[in-house]
């Protein structure tokens, strides 16, 4: 459906069987198999009105019309599919990022994915705030009940009073999730850091200098973390942006799983070359 200002609404409405969807069967099963999914769909423009183009972490499916458009609508899919968001994207007649005249709607059939921040200090108030605009879905989790409110956390979907470590044991984890630790308190975050490399978290932090975190890998280690589980941890977390506030560390963390999911150098992009987007063609 396509809302426009006045009082107009325009409805497409699409016959859809093995014909005209023959990646329809290809869909049904990724959504019974919770597979992330997108389906961008053209919905006004000089292209085919209906024209699909089916999306996964991994494959393409369909086409929109030309190459260089499934190329361009391909790479801002997947970056919406990852944050489980649904919504329009608008380009040029041959899919310029900054023209206008053409509409396609996305479908994303995928869950938020979630972001877990351990720690309720002031460093996690301002990455809750920055992984709600990335779309995660966040939780705030601290045992301390004087610090883990929602008053303290009103953009938070959810605050928890548990030992991190204990929730985290009832939680669904998949590849997309984000878990942050940022106790900075080895008897909250070793627990916490091990219960996270148990999970297929796609991203696992945790805060602290250096000298913190030569002394957390050496309780890691004598907990049983083997050398190749420490490995996925990035510590301490962020990138080198010389960042000193909590919401600039906020920007530091967000930045480093960006590059962790899609596989960035976190160079300047003025001293690279080629294609901005690693798997875009050359």
């Amino acid at each position: 459906m396509l809302f426009r200002s006045g009082g107009i609404l325009e409805i497409l409405v699409e016959r859809v069987d093995a014909q005209t969807w023959p990646e329809l069967d290809g869909i049904a099963r990724s959504i019974a198999a919770s597979e992330p999914v997108a389906v961008a769909t053209i919905v006004r423009g000089p292209h085919d009105i209906g024209r699909h183009l089916v999306v996964r972490a991994d494959s393409v499916e369909g086409s929109l019309g030309t190459e260089r458009l499934d190329d361009t609508v391909r790479d801002d899919v997947r970056g919406m599919l990852a944050a489980g968001t649904t919504g329009f994207l608008q380009y040029g007649p041959e899919g310029e990022r900054l023209g206008d005249g053409l509409d396609i709607f996305v479908a994303s059939y995928a869950p938020p994915a979630d972001m877990f921040v351990f720690g309720a200090i002031d460093f996690s108030r301002a990455l809750v705030r920055v992984g709600k605009l990335l779309g995660y879905r966040v939780t705030v989790c601290d045992a301390r009940p004087v610090f883990a409110t929602t008053k303290r956390f009103p953009e938070a979907d959810e605050v928890v009073v548990d030992w991190p470590h204990r929730w985290l044991a009832g939680q669904r984890v998949d590849a997309r999730t984000v878990i942050a630790v940022l106790t900075h308190d080895p008897k909250f975050d070793v627990p916490a850091i091990k219960a996270a490399l148990a999970t297929p978290a796609g991203y696992i932090g945790a805060m602290g200098s250096r000298r913190t975190h030569e002394d957390r890998l050496t309780r890691l280690r004598e907990a049983g973390v083997t050398d190749d589980e420490l490995a996925r941890v990035h510590s301490p977390i962020g990138l080198d942006l010389g960042a000193r506030t909590p919401e600039e560390t906020a920007v530091s963390i967000a930045a480093e799983i960006i590059q962790s999911r899609w596989g960035g150098t976190g160079r300047h992009l003025a001293a690279t070359d080629g294609p901005i987007h690693p798997d875009a063609p050359r």
